[in-house]
């Protein structure tokens, strides 16, 4: 054997070891960096961290797979002859590099695989986050959900919010004559009733449902003689009336009372209309006392 064929197959014995021992050093390093990814909170996030810790609990053993190889070299000692080999043996050695290859290149593509997993669902997150920003509701807006996943309207959330933050008593004494929401529309009446009718005799007392500043005391308009009484983002306004007794600017207390029944502006008879409005959004005077 020529001393070219001796240099060529240790030269070739030695790459197979170094490219090995590279390969175990790589998989260390991914190891180490997935370790830190997942003892370092304050750099990472909550799902790459998570994604870590997944992939740490596979039992990779480093050490078991550099012993299964030893063991394997040990067992076939015969064919790793580093003072000589010939072209039969340097075969082999060929397939033996193959088979250390596959060993590290299934660590390798392992990790890749969690890597790549776990980027992808940051990516999607995000987009999905991003997508919820733009189509979602405003932040200045409020959204709760009802226990069946449908969400409230905002009818229900101002309903609830008067209810939870106020309190109301009844403004006069008197029957029902049209209550809120739709009704048949005439030249006095209007389709759409925005609060509700209460009929009583001319004269009759009407009483502040609930404190607050008298902000409207005016007898012109649709509603003649009518008085608005505002308690933070709360309105309640009393319609129709014919005497004020309360000015702009008088802070009345529930129970105060204020005014008389009439038919002043476009009524057909004697009573009261009543409204309750949070931030002017009309609220169904029906869902907050009972009448």
């Amino acid at each position: 054997m020529s001393t070219n064929n001796v240099n060529r197959a240790e030269k070739k014995k030695m790459s197979l070891f170094k490219k090995m021992m590279m390969q175990l050093a790589i998989c260390a390093v991914i190891y180490i960096i997935f370790y830190l990814i997942k003892n370092t909170n304050y750099i990472f996030s909550d799902d790459v961290i998570k994604k870590t810790k997944e992939f740490l609990s596979y039992d990779i053993n480093f050490g078991v797979i550099q012993e299964q190889i030893s063991l394997f070299i040990d067992s076939n000692k015969d064919k790793f002859n580093f003072w000589g080999a010939t072209d039969s043996e340097n075969q082999n050695d060929i397939v033996n590099e193959d088979m250390t290859n596959g060993v590290t290149s299934n660590v390798v593509n392992e990790v890749q695989a969690s890597e790549t997993n776990t980027v992808n669902n940051v990516h999607t997150n995000n987009i999905a986050n991003a997508v919820g920003g733009i189509g979602g509701a405003s932040n200045n807006e409020v959204i709760e959900t009802k226990t069946d996943g449908e969400e409230k309207s905002q009818a229900e959330l101002d309903i609830e919010y008067i209810k939870a933050n106020y309190s109301f008593k009844l403004p006069v004494t008197g029957t029902v004559t049209s209550r809120y929401g739709e009704r048949e529309e005439t030249e006095v009446v209007s389709a759409n009733h925005q609060g509700i009718d209460i009929g009583a005799n001319e004269g009759t007392a009407i009483y502040a449902a609930m404190e607050g500043t008298v902000t409207v005391a005016s007898e012109e308009g649709e509603y003649g003689k009518h008085i608005d009484i505002t308690n933070g983002d709360v309105l309640t306004r009393y319609a129709h009336c014919s005497k004020l007794l309360v000015k702009e600017g008088q802070y009345v207390k529930q129970g105060d009372k204020i005014a008389e029944v009439g038919s002043t502006g476009n009524s057909t008879g004697p009573h009261l209309h009543f409204e309750i409005r949070r931030d002017n959004r009309i609220v169904n005077p029906d869902e907050i006392i009972k009448f």
